[in-house]
């Protein structure tokens, strides 16, 4: 069974049929198309060298391992890093059509972290195409019979029978029906949990719900609180809104971060005069300039809107200025690297940003904790893995530009088809069918969850409740956190999560398509997990990557690690809601690379 169809589970879904294996496939979308991998914009890194400037599968390696503040596993990352060219080749041979030069090569630019250019991309929609490519050959598997897809299911629960992972219950989103599904192995291919933020660039139908439940019957979570703010995003521009938009970190490659010097200026900005600019990532970071890593960039345009020189309306964006890049190469060259995104742009904010600078702000983008796997992808229950963004492996603390599309397809097309064979050799699996009583539990648990839900009739809206939650998950568990924010967080989200279940409205009946229905069994698993993130990040009192803590910084404000007490993995085990989960620490041992202040400037 795959559960997922987005990067890492449709190759994994059609690789592991390649093989020979019957697969069941289950999205929740009405198409593998429709998986939130068609969101990616910038590219994808791989060490291929072709512009002959130093690049290696060493220095992938390394730029990796310190763009995540030295706390991922090195083992993981030197095979991601391996893998990483050969992805490049499948993709291509699928017909994906990556940017080329004029002579036909196939093209590369920069992303943050990196002083080579490795990111292969196909303009600013490289997921869509590499998803395509994907989809493409999972079809194919469909219509050979190796591969049964069943869209429109939402895994509900993780069936254990003998300690190992058996099989699924997923809930029909088109009839309400619980549905029972059996297998030898079950991989989880289903994103990340950035949404309980309420507000990030993720779709709004992503969560956590999947791996969470997989997380109750006993899978560890791992380091939650390691959560990526992707600092060129469309700004928030009222309660209205349902998510936020990305504009890629391929634009930063061009465009020129700046805001005025001046406190309070509200001048337009072709009015401000060029000395009277502040470009504060070129003049803090001379070797990295707007390159630099997203936890970085990110913590420096909050803090020059703290300073109270952030523009707009609301005073909560910088600039991100293509003057000079347009009058360097002209717009038709910028136009066709970036053209659909500029386009996007100005349908959303009716602004041209051929003329004007874009405004952009922070926001939830990523989430590098996951579901805890050991160097096989298989957690700690026998026969449950879990790939790409939905497990923590590979990224540690802050994740490099262009990596997610790397690492889904690493896990999906090169990984998990050799690493399952190993789990199924060597593991006696009887035969097992729906009619056990373990897949009874748990669909009669299933059951008693959508009933309960639909029991409350209270008179709270369930985005009203879920808006409450990500404004608390922002202020409090966001870009900066300390002791005081994460403890209030901490109590205020049991109390928000005993009023979702005492006030919250779900119409409709269970028995067809009910929206609110799904919606709300999504918030109520967002309000359990949000207890455990920030949980998680106030027992981790260092700074590390995307994990800012402001009592742990250096003298000019960037992440201070500790590396005597928290080199390691923090993964969480379940013991009940509301109850302390029991801490289990993986030590990260360096060999290769060795831990040090990180530096960009």
């Amino acid at each position: 069974i795959v559960v997922g169809s987005g990067l890492a589970g449709a190759s994994a879904a059609a690789s592991l049929a390649e093989l020979g294996y019957a697969v069941d496939c289950f999205c929740y979308q009405d198409s593998p198309r429709r998986a939130h991998s068609i969101a990616a914009q910038g590219g994808i890194n791989a060490a291929k060298n072709y512009r002959n400037d130093g690049d290696s599968i060493y220095r992938l390696f390394y730029d990796t391992v310190k763009g995540g503040d030295f706390r991922a596993r090195e083992a993981n990352v030197y095979r991601l890093a391996q893998i990483s060219v050969n992805i490049i080749d499948q993709c291509v041979a699928q017909g994906v059509p990556f940017a080329r030069e004029y002579g036909g090569l196939l093209d590369n630019r920069s992303f943050g972290g990196a002083q080579v250019s490795r990111t292969f991309y196909a303009r600013g929609q490289t997921g869509q195409q590499l998803l395509l490519g994907a989809y493409q050959s999972l079809m194919r598997q469909v219509h050979e019979g190796a591969v049964k897809l069943f869209a429109r299911r939402e895994m509900l629960d993780l069936v254990l029978i003998d300690g190992k992972a058996r099989g699924i219950i997923v809930r029909n989103l088109m009839t309400g029906a619980i549905e029972k599904y059996a297998a030898d192995a079950v991989i989880l291919a289903t994103g990340g949990y950035g949404t309980v933020y309420y507000l990030s660039t993720n779709a709004v139908n992503s969560n956590v719900t999947a791996a969470w439940r997989a997380h109750k019957r006993g899978a560890l979570m791992a380091n939650p609180c390691y959560t990526q703010i992707h600092p060129t995003c469309i700004p928030v521009s009222g309660d209205h809104q349902s998510k936020l938009t990305l504009m890629s970190e391929s634009l930063r490659n061009d465009g020129r971060v700046w805001v005025p010097k001046k406190k309070g200026d509200t001048r337009p900005p072709e009015q401000i005069p060029e000395d009277e600019r502040d470009y504060y990532l070129e003049r803090k970071y001379p070797s990295f300039g707007n390159l630099v890593p997203r936890d970085v960039a990110s913590r420096n345009a909050k803090q020059a809107c703290d300073d109270g020189r952030g523009v707009g309306d609301s005073g909560l964006a910088v600039y991100l200025d293509f003057k000079d890049a347009i009058n360097r190469v002209g717009v038709d060259t910028i136009r066709t690297k970036y053209g659909n995104l500029f386009q996007m742009y100005e349908k959303i904010t009716d602004e041209d940003p051929y003329k004007v600078p874009m405004r952009i702000y922070p926001a939830i983008h990523y989430t590098m904790g996951g579901l805890w796997v050991d160097y096989n992808l298989m957690s700690n229950v026998p026969g449950l893995h879990v790939l790409g963004e939905a497990n923590f492996s590979d990224h540690g603390a802050n994740r490099l530009g262009a990596s997610a599309l790397m690492q889904g397809l690493c896990d999906g097309y090169f990984v998990i088809p050799y690493t399952l064979g190993q789990y199924l050799a060597s593991t006696p699996l009887p035969k097992v069918t729906t009619d056990h009583d373990a897949f009874k539990e748990a669909a009669d648990n299933v059951q008693q969850r959508i009933n309960k839900l639909l029991s409350v009739k209270g008179n709270r809206g369930i985005r009203e409740i879920h808006r409450e939650l990500g404004r608390i998950m922002w202020d409090d568990v966001g870009m900066a956190r300390s002791e005081q924010s994460l403890t209030r967080a901490l109590a205020k989200i049991p109390r928000l999560r005993e009023e979702f279940w005492n006030s919250v409205s779900v119409p409709g009946s269970p028995d067809n398509l009910n929206q609110s229905l799904e919606y709300a069994g999504r918030v109520a698993d967002y309000l359990e997990f949000a207890e455990l993130l920030a949980l998680d990040a106030l027992h981790r009192s260092e700074s590390c990557g995307g994990h800012f803590r402001e009592e742990s910084q250096t003298p000019d404000g960037e992440a201070l690690r500790d590396d005597a007490n928290f080199s390691y993995v923090a993964a969480w085990e379940f013991q009940g809601v509301g109850k302390t989960p029991e801490l289990h620490k993986e030590p990260l041992v360096f060999d290769e690379v060795h831990p040090s202040q990180r530096s960009y400037k």
